[in-house]
């Protein structure tokens, strides 16, 4: 009897840890495949950004929140009206301007807006990633854009062929603000809002150069002592662009970013023509003064800390000003839903 209570203990003991192996092992094949699975997504997702712009998957990010704009109308909240679809098509009839041209900051390219524009596309709206001059895919030689008129001839090109009763948004990240500026300073009539995201808002006057002066020290120490300058037509030839390494890329723009995000990143990322972040922008009340601007400012930023992104906003007022938490220099990638809702927020504006 002893011994059959004994074997009986045994048994039980051998059957839980069995139990508890199986359970392990269970959770380890769930994670395993949990990963793959959002891996393939991940590529899968990319793949269409980059080819098509033609995208249905839905990012997580967190919510943002809006503050300091000038207007004070209470709006419809963004989340009940799109997990709605019956009532899409109103939502969309409140939006006059549909088409949204995404342009990209400094070294990156089209490609890093892939989160943004499956969102808007889900939303209803018509995103268009641009890649300016020797970015992204475009295969002009960065050694070779002098100029913040070269740099932004594809944005040129795209807002000169759009029919004259077409307007369109748009959004510029960080050196790319500068390339929008010079839009509404050439195109006022054809952008409805432009939108500065963490961005080079410059005034009249100024070079983009000298928004992240702050950051980088003067122009003219920087370009003297800077080790991440690249010299594309000789060491005894001025400096033709920056590259900075990987560590200090991850610093100062990916603080915040998913680790995925940043690989690809990595990889993607050309060298900055250094000749349109030091060309003098005019900008002219005519022209310029009488667009629609709005700032969305990242909180978490450690290339355009969020003191220098203040003191934008104040010495050159927008319309509305929004704010994201826990966004370091690339909120498309580190808090893609909260942008993607202030975006979809800004144009409802009437």
């Amino acid at each position: 009897m002893g011994n059959t209570m004994c074997m009986t203990k045994k048994e039980i003991r051998e059957a839980g840890k069995n139990g508890i192996g199986s359970r392990s092992r269970r959770m380890e094949r769930s994670k395993r495949r949990s990963l793959l699975e959002e891996e393939l997504l991940h590529r899968q997702a990319l793949s269409m950004a980059i080819q098509q712009h033609q995208l249905s998957q839905r990012f997580d990010g967190s919510i943002s929140r809006r503050v300091g704009s000038t207007s004070s109308r209470r709006r419809n909240d963004l989340t009940d009206q799109l997990a709605n679809s019956k009532q899409l098509p109103e939502f969309l009839e409140n939006i006059k301007t549909k088409k949204i041209v995404l342009i990209h900051g400094e070294g990156f390219g089209a490609w890093c807006w892939y989160k943004t524009i499956a969102l808007l596309e889900e939303t209803g709206l018509v995103p268009t990633a641009l890649d300016l001059t020797g970015s992204g895919i475009d295969l002009t030689n960065t050694n070779n854009v002098t100029s913040l008129e070269a740099y932004s001839k594809p944005l040129i090109d795209y807002l000169e062929n759009l029919s004259e009763d077409e307007k369109v948004i748009l959004v510029g990240h960080s050196a790319g603000g500068a390339c929008v500026s010079y839009a509404l300073e050439h195109f006022p009539t054809k952008i409805a809002k432009a939108v500065f995201l963490c961005a080079t808002m410059i005034s009249d006057g100024q070079r983009p150069f000298d928004v992240f002066a702050e950051e980088l020290g003067s122009a003219e120490l920087f370009t003297q002592e800077s080790k991440f300058l690249t010299y594309g037509n000789g060491k005894d030839k001025p400096a033709t662009g920056i590259m900075f390494e990987k560590e200090q890329m991850h610093g100062l723009y990916f603080n915040q970013s998913p680790t995925k995000d940043v690989a690809l990143a990595m990889v993607s990322m050309r060298p900055i023509p250094l000749g349109p972040m030091m060309d003098k922008l005019s900008l002219t009340p005519e022209k310029y003064g009488t667009s629609r601007r709005f700032y969305i400012q990242t909180l978490d930023d450690h290339a355009l800390s969020p003191d220098v992104q203040e003191k934008l906003v104040r010495v050159n007022p927008p319309e509305g000003v929004f704010k994201i938490r826990g966004s370091d220099h690339s909120p498309f990638f580190s808090k893609p839903q909260s942008l993607h809702k202030i975006l979809v927020e800004i144009a409802q504006i009437p």
